[in-house]
């Protein structure tokens, strides 16, 4: 029987509420310093691959962002942070779907994805992950992508994961991006224990 991701989502966030999976995070801190440091525009077109439940669409909403998409496999996931953000959930655009199979019509200025490619251990789904990036993401377009270090977890909600080092990751994202910069970062999660991520930024050639 082939492995139904959504179905898999789903169920984590039936049985966890968004504050007490292993990746939650209070404040995105890497992740808002390394916006802020490519001095996009307020209405640049920003997307939060597998951001469902994620505070960084609020913090970017805080900020001023104003073209703010979030995509997730998970509908419960979704619904969290449409509930937490009230209102404010109307301006923002909300995509369930899983990103290796959904057909973007939008182009966007800054991918975003905090643990979702580790999660793709399959070549065929990663090369459909970048087919959809290459797609989505205008050239000169800025990419981050946030996974456990190779010497991070094996293993996340039960479920293997690919683990990255730079050069890993440099060799994954291809001649058609240019890395900016890389971030390590130790995630404790919220029962205290460690997750060793690395962030990769690259930047989309213009071709």
């Amino acid at each position: 029987m082939s492995f139904n991701r959504k179905k898999h989502w789903e169920n984590v966030y039936g049985q966890k509420k968004p504050v007490e999976v292993s990746w939650y995070q209070v404040e995105p801190t890497v992740s808002l310093k390394i916006i802020a440091s490519t001095e996009i525009d307020y209405a640049a077109k920003i997307i939060d691959v597998g951001g469902g439940a994620s505070v960084l669409v609020d913090k970017l909403l805080d900020q001023g962002f104003q073209n703010l998409t979030v995509l997730d496999i998970s509908p419960k996931a979704i619904h969290y942070a449409q509930e937490r953000l009230g209102r404010r959930a109307e301006n923002v655009s909300w995509i369930e779907a899983d990103v290796t199979e959904f057909e973007f019509s939008v182009q966007y200025d800054f991918w975003h994805d905090r643990a979702v490619f580790h999660f793709l251990t399959d070549a065929e789904d990663r090369t459909k992950y970048m087919r959809r990036l290459e797609e989505a993401l205008k050239p000169g377009g800025h990419i981050v992508i946030a996974a456990f270090a190779i010497d991070g977890p094996p293993k996340c909600s039960g479920l293997d994961i690919e683990r990255y080092s730079l050069e890993k990751m440099k060799n994954e994202f291809g001649d058609s991006f240019k890395l900016v910069n890389s971030v390590s970062e130790v995630h404790i999660t919220p029962w205290n224990k460690e997750q060793k991520f690395i962030y990769c930024f690259f930047k989309k050639i213009d071709k």
